[in-house]
């Protein structure tokens, strides 16, 4: 006679991880991609107001070959790490989902898991590419109006 199956505990499970891992990614990726507008920080202006300056003294001091400043030194702070932690527990979460793949596991865990993971890294991929999208268009307007910046 068979015997009946009895299903593991859901924490024996590797889908069940890879379920976990892949939510905590795609979590850790949209905390670091809201945290910034969390913290105070000046309007936009300012900022770009700031940027266009430190081009225009870098670029005085260069021009009368005047040392630069010392870079000042930043201290780093958990939300530093966020962009490698999501993308990290979101591969943590593809290659649990294979282990359980692979065990024969229930396939819902494994697809979410895979689904989860992959969003965690896809996510923070497109977020840094629109991220250098917008830096490259900044960059290229303060470049265009530099006749300005360096007006008196």
């Amino acid at each position: 006679m068979d015997q009946p199956v009895t299903p593991l505990p859901l924490i024996q499970v590797w889908g069940f991880w890879a379920l976990v891992m892949g939510a905590l990614g795609v979590i850790a990726v949209f905390i670091q991609i809201a945290g910034p507008s969390l913290d105070p920080t000046p309007s936009v202006g300012t900022q770009i107001g700031e940027v266009a300056g430190e081009i225009r003294r870098a670029a005085w001091r260069s021009f009368f070959g005047m040392a630069q400043p010392e870079p000042e030194v930043v201290q780093v702070t958990w939300k530093d790490w966020l962009p490698v932690v999501g993308p990290v527990l979101g591969a943590i979460a593809v290659v649990l989902a294979v282990i359980s793949g692979i065990r024969g596991e229930d396939r819902r865990f494994v697809g979410y898991g895979l689904g989860l993971g992959a969003t965690a890294i896809l996510f923070q991929f497109i977020w840094m590419v629109a991220l250098l999208i917008v830096g490259v268009m900044l960059l290229i307007a303060i470049l265009h109006n530099i006749g300005d910046i360096f007006s008196f």
